[in-house]
Parts: structure tokens; C-alpha cells; sequence
């Protein structure tokens, strides 16, 4: 089992998750984060972070979100690795009251900075 990044996170991509987990299991698209399954150990650390309760543990997962657990699967094996928490874009607080952004994710993988993603809002 693993954890999930969900719809919340579209557009607001804050990193506060990465820097707590202990696998680097986050991996950074344009403006979404995944957890890699691969990775993630299901210690649970990064779901207190996140500012707008974008991560649940699989099971968890609300109905109409489960469609996150194949998004992040599939994402997660093509997006770079983050590992540092990078700045959220500047418009991420006006995002995160947004409820319906399914129709946003950008499938185009972050810029890679060194190891790590740079963030940047699209």
C-alpha cells in the first residue's frame, strides 16, 4: 500500500511533504506532486504536512478521488524526484479553495534544478 497525492493538490503544489519523507518517494510535474508506490514506505509522516490535505493512504481515499492512485503510479515513474521543499507558486492560497480542478493536472514533468525539481506555477 502506499500513499496518494489527490486533486487538491493541483495548482497549489506545496512541498512541505517533501522534506519529511524519508524515501524521497515525491516526484514533481508541472503543477502536481505524486507519491511514488514504488518508494513511499506508508509511514504516514508527509499527511500532517500538507496544508490542504492533499495526501491520503490508499484505502482512505475518497470515492471520487481513487482515480489518484493511477495518476500517481503512472506520473511517478516518469517525474523527476524532489527532495528539498521548493516555493509554492505564487497563486497556490487562491488555488487551494478551489474544489473542482481534476480537468488541471499538467502531465508535463517538472524542470529538473541538480537532483532536485524546481516548482514553478503553469
Amino acid at each position: 500500500m502506499s500513499h496518494v497525492v489527490n486533486e487538491s493538490c493541483i495548482r497549489c503544489k506545496y512541498t512541505d511533504c517533501v522534506d519529511v519523507c524519508p524515501t524521497d518517494a515525491v516526484r514533481a510535474g508541472g503543477n502536481l506532486l505524486v507519491i511514488s508506490p514504488d518508494d513511499c514506505i506508508d509511514c504516514a509522516v508527509c499527511i500532517p504536512e500538507c496544508p490542504v490535505v492533499a495526501i491520503f493512504h490508499e484505502d482512505d481515499l475518497p470515492n471520487d478521488q481513487r482515480k489518484y492512485i493511477s495518476i500517481n503510479a503512472d506520473h511517478s515513474a516518469h517525474w523527476p524526484m524532489i527532495s528539498r521543499r521548493q516555493p509554492a507558486p505564487d497563486d497556490a492560497d487562491a488555488w487551494s479553495q478551489v474544489a473542482d480542478k481534476a480537468h488541471l493536472p499538467d502531465p508535463r514533468a517538472a524542470r529538473r534544478e541538480g537532483r532536485a525539481a524546481r516548482c514553478r506555477s503553469t
